[in-house]
């Protein structure tokens, strides 16, 4: 008998934290913000993008730095191309497989499993390298390319949905 590898995964993470680990190390979908300095976010009027851990998917890569660029852009930062802005941007991608061990058991005895992908974003103090805004959002992923840009665009909006200062400029 074979244990699927992402079940074996988990099997190994949970021995290796302790019991109950599993269920009170998962995040919940949703947003989550990590880091608010929303005086020094009221101060900050520019923003340069430094490379993060951008996602595999190049048609992915691009369509979250332009709806990020949107939402900055609408809360009245300007982009540099070069130089040092008032904050430093940067985002990451990771995908996992989530098991649903309290569903029942599919065909050949495995449990559902699910692809959850993780979008985080923080915008950076350049000077003290202090984080200004992170956000997470974890959510189940839709891999068809027809919706990327639906996907990205309204993970994006709910993330900057958490941002603490509204445009005033």
């Amino acid at each position: 008998m074979s244990i699927p590898r992402a079940l074996f995964v988990c099997l190994l993470i949970g021995v290796l934290l302790g019991p109950g680990s599993i269920v009170g190390a998962q995040t919940k979908y949703g947003v989550t913000v990590r880091a608010v300095k929303a005086a020094e976010l009221a101060k900050a009027k520019t923003y340069v993008w430094t490379v993060g851990r951008p996602s595999f998917n190049k048609d992915v890569d691009a369509l979250i730095i332009a709806a990020v660029d949107r939402e900055l852009s609408s809360r009245g930062f300007t982009k540099l191309t070069s130089g040092q802005g008032d904050v430093v941007v940067t985002y990451g991608t990771l995908t996992r497989t989530d098991v649903d061990l309290e569903a029942p058991k599919g065909g050949g005895g495995t449990a559902p499993e699910l692809a959850v992908g993780t979008l985080v974003i923080n915008l950076t103090d350049p000077a003290n390298k202090q984080q200004l805004f992170s956000v997470r959002m974890d959510r189940p992923i839709d891999w068809n390319p027809a919706t990327y840009q639906a996907t990205v665009d309204a993970a994006v909006a709910a993330m900057f949905e958490k941002y603490p200062v509204p445009s005033k400029r």
